[in-house]
């Protein structure tokens, strides 16, 4: 798809000499080989380089890229990984790059990102564990989730798919991008009373006999849980990652 939003131009801050040792310690350096705008507030990433070759990565693992000043980092799912071209894929939500207050540090990297920079990154490494057994995953979550759902090709449930969105429409044209034109999109209401409908679904689903990736905010999470518990899904078909809660930073 061909964006008609252009990026933003704010430099990139570097970072100072201490970051940039433990940098080159504990974290391996890429170049960014392509960004493409899918919307204002999404930004898909392909990084390249050698010390991305001969990785060994599985579905549902987390990558932390610096974000330019000091050793402050954000966390992604990798859409996929190519371990012989060392090559990965990562798409990024700006969901705050129009608060009043500012942007939060990932959202001013995703905002200002072009192709040739560079970066550093660590990982991958362990956050959800979707290995084993006993059907297609459906995952639910909300925007910082997409990427998960992608990636979890013939894994997934491409209908059974579900999220809590802000903007319904570009969501649907993200997700359409990303091969997930199946998925189902709820917009977020006050009070959250939009969950009544994802319960109701999710419910649904189980009947299916699929397995549950439950991701997104703290809050959805422990909703979606309760739900599934209470109709006697077992524990061993729900799998849960918190990516973010209001006010907190770092859950993931």
């Amino acid at each position: 798809m061909t964006s008609t939003f252009e990026p933003r131009t704010d430099a990139v801050p570097q970072p100072g000499r201490i970051a940039r040792t433990l940098q080159s310690w504990f974290m391996r350096p890429a170049r960014v080989a392509a960004v493409e705008t899918l919307s204002p507030h999404f930004r898909l990433i392909t990084l390249e380089g050698t010390a991305l070759k001969d990785v060994a990565w599985t579905i549902g693992q987390k990558l932390q890229v610096a974000m330019g000043t000091g050793m402050t980092a954000r966390t992604y799912t990798p859409i996929f990984w190519d371990a012989a071209a060392g090559r990965t894929q990562l798409l990024a939500y700006l969901h705050d790059q129009d608060a009043a207050s500012g942007a939060a540090p990932g959202s001013r990297w995703a905002a200002a990102l072009t192709a040739g920079a560079g970066c550093h990154v660590f990982g991958p490494r362990r956050s959800l564990d979707l290995t084993g057994a006993g059907g297609p995953v459906v995952v639910f979550g909300d925007e910082t989730s997409f990427a998960l759902a992608a990636s979890l090709g013939a894994e997934g449930d491409a209908e059974g798919h579900l999220f809590e969105v802000t903007d319904v429409a570009a969501s649907r044209l993200v997700l359409a991008r990303m091969g997930l034109n199946g998925a189902r999109v709820i917009g977020r209401q006050a009070g959250d009373t939009h969950l009544a409908v994802a319960e109701a679904e999710l419910t649904r689903l189980a009947a299916r006999r699929v397995r549950f990736a439950l991701t997104g905010k703290a809050s959805s999470i422990q909703r979606m849980s309760r739900a599934l518990k209470t109709i006697g899904v077992p524990a061993a078909r729900i799998r849960a990652k918190a990516y973010w809660a209001p006010g907190k930073t770092g859950l993931d």
